[in-house]
């Protein structure tokens, strides 16, 4: 019997552009994300495909994941899983309906600056993502986690002191800061959600639109200060505890660890009561 879960783990920390932008614990996230997946929500390996460094380059990431919405439009999956640990940035609206917006981005392997913005070919935005995402059937779950930011305002200075660095990059240009400075940003969710049928998706951001995330040193190794304490909280409960009450443990022990990021689980009006229970 051929299994009807898919899901895609991808952890970028090295850049092939920008050497020194790279990260320590995303390829950490990514493995701990598909070994989660395995141990406590019914995955088998041959469900989930890992992308790091190297191999997760624009075309790899939205191939797969191309993939995995046809085989659920084709009545083959029933619940999709997409983790991403990275850099997130932020670039004008390209959509060119709302020119007061700022998109939010996410930054692959192969991330590369034409003129004074980003690539679009290197660069995957929310406006992609969504675009994709609205075509899976109501009858189908898809689960998101994001570990990155879209915003540089949120770190503090203990963040330096204490081996932490925010997963953002700017944009490649003062031009390209000029043309999203001030600008207001709907946020990966509602990007995700908007303009498209109804659908059934549950978003976990490893932060407010405001705030970073932080590369962490914990526990003697690297990681995504989120997927470290999710995974904890899920193996800790042996995932039976509802989404919000796992929710509610993680924001305690990122507090408790003096992190000032707050973790968002986002859920639309017809997965809401799933999410709870």
């Amino acid at each position: 019997m051929s299994s009807t879960r898919k899901a895609l783990c991808v952890g970028i920390n090295q850049f092939k552009n920008y050497p020194s932008a790279a990260l320590q614990g995303c390829v950490n996230d990514a493995r701990d994300m598909a070994s989660l997946l395995q141990q406590l929500l019914g995955f088998t390996a041959a469900d989930i495909a890992v992308l790091t460094d190297a191999q997760a380059t624009k075309a790899a990431i939205m191939a797969q994941l191309k993939a995995m919405v046809d085989g659920a439009k084709a009545g083959k999956y029933s619940y999709l899983v997409f983790s991403l640990s990275s850099h997130g940035t932020q670039v004008p609206d390209l959509s060119g309906d709302e020119p007061d917006r700022a998109d939010e981005a996410f930054c692959p392997h192969d991330l590369a600056q034409k003129g004074n913005q980003w690539d679009p070919a290197h660069i995957i935005t929310d406006d992609e993502l969504h675009d994709l995402f609205v075509q899976i059937p109501p009858t189908v779950l898809l689960e998101v986690y994001l570990d990155t930011c879209h915003s540089g305002t949120g770190l503090k200075g203990i963040d330096m002191l204490l081996d932490r660095k925010p997963r953002y990059l700017p944009p490649p240009s003062l031009e390209a800061f000029r043309q999203i400075e001030g600008r207001r940003s709907r946020g990966i969710a509602q990007a995700i959600k908007e303009k498209g049928p109804a659908t059934h998706n549950i978003l976990w951001a490893a932060c407010r639109p405001d705030q970073t995330s932080a590369d962490a040193h914990i526990a003697g190794g690297w990681h995504g200060a989120f997927t470290y304490f999710f995974t904890k909280e899920m193996r800790a409960s042996k995932n039976k505890l509802s989404r919000a009450q796992i929710l509610t443990k993680v924001r305690a022990d990122l507090a408790a660890g003096g992190y000032t990021q707050v973790p968002q689980l986002e859920v639309d009006a017809t997965t809401r009561q799933l999410a709870a229970a």
